[in-house]
């Protein structure tokens, strides 16, 4: 590993984090913020590891060493959370998390004697809530999203909760959970440490990681335990009761995580509040509505809104308060509907229903093309070695709409690809004509 010498360990690393779809600003403060995570020997290790998942045999061979001392390693940065592993047809793989919701966050998911989480926090506030580039960067590139919300289940009715889709459901992702990790909430740890405490002194063990990732965190390090599914349905009650609002991975299947998130800490609700009316992540499809003749203007729905989007408004007639719900602020969360005494708030379907995607890869993909970053996925050689791996990324380009499918074509420049789409097109416009016909 010491073959790295025309750079500094660390601009080695910001470089390789930058190759993710997801990136991070290179700035003094985060380079801070990596030499508190890294040691020089980390930050050099992982600067050479392929951006998507890699093997034992892949690592030794990058690193010029055994196998026994690779696997010793990859150890060692999954135990700091910098790594995160799985197994696959009986084989270890391993993968670098992202910035965000990753190696970031897992540093101060748990009480750690290791670094100094004060000064570590301190950095993440001037970072992410001062400099404001990394947040900037991270909800606002791409028209795709990284995370999204989902909607607080006991405020429906029961003849909506037979229209809401599974994945809609925070409930369902529990359900369907191969593992699930509880950890401390990320944002109100570093806020308290930064000298910012929560203001509504929302609990801290309620952040939820699921699958593989669950998995791992609880195995290596300890930045998780393993709950079961009913203490896992008891969290997010907590969380309901203490107003929170649930943010999860963007995906329809198998989202790796839902954070239980206040408006004072949580990096997305902030920006939610500063950057508004344009949204960090993605709503839900419901919106509330506030039924005038029982709304008593008592301002409880205000108060708890997370992102300010509603206000009490004079009624120009019979000058009495009334509540008012601004429709682009709005997520859709239904914390209002919940604290509303007289049940004046109803949540509805949006008109126009949000398109979220299948899958991480899916996502990825996404917002590589809307980043212009396509080719560092497809291209990155220790990642996609694989006819496997490439056959993922056609597989969820060909899923996305015409418009994406363009831009990526455009992108990735391949007769291959070109062909792909082609045919694709052939068969729907074969489909419309009902000629029924296939290539």
């Amino acid at each position: 590993m010491g073959h790295i010498t025309s750079k500094n360990a660390y601009q080695s690393l910001e470089e390789r984090i930058n190759w993710f779809t997801q990136g991070a600003p290179a700035t003094e403060t985060f380079r801070k913020i990596l030499q508190v995570l890294y040691t020089e020997e980390d930050a050099k290790a992982v600067s050479q590891l392929p951006v998507r998942p890699f093997t034992i045999r892949k690592a030794a061979k990058i690193w010029g060493m055994s196998e026994a001392q690779a696997e010793k390693v990859l150890d060692h940065l999954c135990e700091k959370a910098l790594l995160v592993d799985t197994e696959h047809n009986g084989e270890r793989r391993f993968v670098m998390p992202p910035p965000m919701a990753g190696f970031i966050e897992f540093a101060l998911m748990r009480t750690r004697g290791d670094i100094d989480q004060k000064y570590l926090a301190e950095l993440y506030y001037q970072y992410m809530n001062v400099e404001e580039d990394f947040v900037k960067d991270l909800f606002y590139v791409t028209e795709t999203k990284l995370g999204r919300v989902y909607v607080q289940e006991p405020v429906l009715t029961n003849a909506q909760m037979n229209h809401i889709l599974d994945y809609e459901r925070a409930t369902h992702i529990i359900e369907e959970a191969s593992y699930i990790g509880l950890g401390l909430c990320y944002c109100r740890h570093k806020a308290y440490h930064a000298g910012h405490p929560c203001e509504i002194d929302a609990p801290w063990d309620v952040c939820l990681t699921f699958g593989n990732v669950a998995r791992s965190l609880a195995q290596h390090g300890q930045h998780a335990r393993l709950i079961s599914k009913e203490e896992a349905k008891d969290v997010l009650q907590r969380a309901y009761d203490a107003n929170l609002v649930q943010i999860g991975e963007n995906v329809r299947e198998n989202p790796s995580f839902i954070c239980n998130c206040c408006g004072c800490c949580c990096e997305a609700l902030q920006a939610a509040r500063r950057f508004a009316p344009v949204q960090p992540v993605e709503t839900t499809n419901y919106i509330p509505r506030v039924r005038e003749d029982t709304c008593v203007g008592c301002g409880k729905c205000a108060k708890v809104c997370p992102v300010h989007a509603i206000t009490l408004q004079e009624d120009p007639v019979t000058h009495k308060k009334k509540a008012h719900v601004s429709d682009e602020l709005c997520l859709g969360c239904g914390v209002c509907a919940r604290n509303c005494p007289t049940k004046a708030i109803r949540m509805e379907r949006r008109a126009v229903q949000i398109i979220t995607p299948v899958n991480s890869t899916h996502r990825f993909v996404m917002q590589a093309i809307e980043k212009g970053t396509l080719q560092n996925l497809l291209f990155d050689n220790q990642a996609f070695a694989s006819h496997r791996a490439m056959a993922q990324i056609f597989g969820a380009i060909l899923k996305m709409p015409p418009i994406h499918q363009a831009l990526a074509s455009k992108q990735f420049k391949s007769v291959y690809l070109d062909k792909l789409l082609s045919s694709q097109l052939n068969k729907a416009r074969q489909k419309q004509a009902g000629t029924g016909k296939e290539d």
